[in-house]
């Protein structure tokens, strides 16, 4: 099992490499932004490549995890269907074939006529990724596989990935929107808890390089499983004031709640993942969200990554029904193998009632018994 965190590790760094040639190679940035104007087949073609840049990573992480680790065949999951029709309205399974000819002809069939970007695509699929990381190198981990399930988010913040200026500056170290936004998430959880204990998150537009301008990334990585707390980054020091972060389209009684406990000023950003990363990092202290617009795919990479750090990420009706009854245990955590009863579609794997995610559990205290007070929560 010494080998899962660099294979999820591995895995993040190709689908970094793919999200950066749609974006850098000309024949498919043009797919990736293109109006959808004219005819019907063209408009849905066109948003049908969005999609593909999403399924086909999805496919290639199940690919390569699946392969290496056939005990999780089955059980890696990513929020993306891998059916599409072809232009003549055949369907297609979208999958990684055995050679790079034969995933070029298969992708293809879904972008015809454009064949230099069904081969571009297929070359970087087929590519081998060396990791130079001689700390992760050494981490030996004793976790059985088959106990473990895999949560994907391809690429999460989609629409900054697509339309997302690459020029936006960060307000107190936090992209408010933007390129940089964009994130591959992988995280791994408990069969049986649904405790999430491997996250991954790859930033593929972390910044430029000053002489080719290309874009760079970097990964984070978190591994907790029972006393095992290991990750790539160290606990963010305290904050006096809490720094909250939040959606700008919270609804306004939370906003009005948390104001005065953070000194009057909130922070904002772009996309869940990219929220929870700034917590991670340490550039905000809370994440508020109080509606179910996330996902299982969203949270479980994170979750796996603040655990490590001494934090987590609270199920936030539950917390203030807890404390409501009179609970003074820890508040429930979100978990990962629970599909939600009478729900469809991806709606069986939101996280309802919204989540907390937080490092200091004093600031989580903090945040919690200020929820408390607001009205329909």
């Amino acid at each position: 099992m010494a080998g899962l965190l660099q294979a999820l590790v591995g895995t993040s760094e190709k689908a970094a490499d793919i999200a950066r040639l749609c974006r850098r190679e000309q024949p498919l940035f043009q797919l990736l932004v293109a109006e959808k104007t004219g005819p019907d087949r063209n408009r849905r073609f066109l948003q049908d490549f969005k999609t593909l840049a999403d399924v086909l990573i999805q496919e290639v992480i199940k690919h390569d995890l699946g392969k290496e680790f056939p005990e999780l065949q089955g059980h890696i999951h990513g929020e993306e269907s891998n059916e599409f029709r072809s232009p003549e309205g055949e369907t297609v399974m979208v999958r990684v074939c055995a050679t790079p000819g034969d995933t070029a002809a298969l992708l293809l069939t879904v972008l015809a006529p454009e064949r230099e970007a069904a081969e571009l695509l297929s070359d970087a699929v087929h590519r081998d990724v060396v990791l130079e990381d001689a700390a992760l190198a050494g981490v030996e981990l004793s976790i059985p596989p088959q106990d473990l399930a895999i949560w994907i988010d391809p690429i999460d913040s989609t629409n900054e990935y697509i339309r997302g200026s690459e020029e936006v500056g960060p307000v107190g170290g936090i992209a408010p929107a933007g390129l940089c936004s964009a994130l591959v998430l992988i995280g791994a959880y408990n069969r049986h808890t649904g405790c999430p204990v491997l996250g991954v998150i790859n930033e593929p537009f972390f910044r430029r390089d000053p002489e080719t301008h290309r874009w760079q990334g970097r990964y984070h990585w978190g591994v907790t499983y029972g006393d095992t707390r290991l990750s790539s980054l160290s606990p963010p020091g305290p904050s006096l004031v809490p720094r909250v972060l939040l959606s700008r389209a919270e609804a306004p009684a939370v906003l009005a709640a948390l104001q005065p406990l953070c000194g009057g000023r909130l922070l904002f950003a772009a996309g869940a993942g990219y929220k929870l990363l700034c917590v991670i990092l340490g550039l905000a202290d809370v994440y508020v969200l109080s509606e179910g617009s996330t996902f299982a795919w969203d949270a479980c990479a994170p979750h796996a990554i603040l655990r490590a750090l001494g934090g987590g990420i609270v199920a936030l009706a539950g917390a203030l029904q807890a404390r409501r009854v009179g609970g003074t245990g820890t508040p429930p955590e979100l978990v990962y193998n629970r599909p939600i009863d009478g729900a469809d579609g991806a709606q069986r794997w939101a996280n309802c009632g919204g989540l907390v995610a937080y490092v200091d559990p004093q600031h989580l205290e903090a945040v919690l018994a200020t929820l408390d007070t607001v009205p329909g929560l």
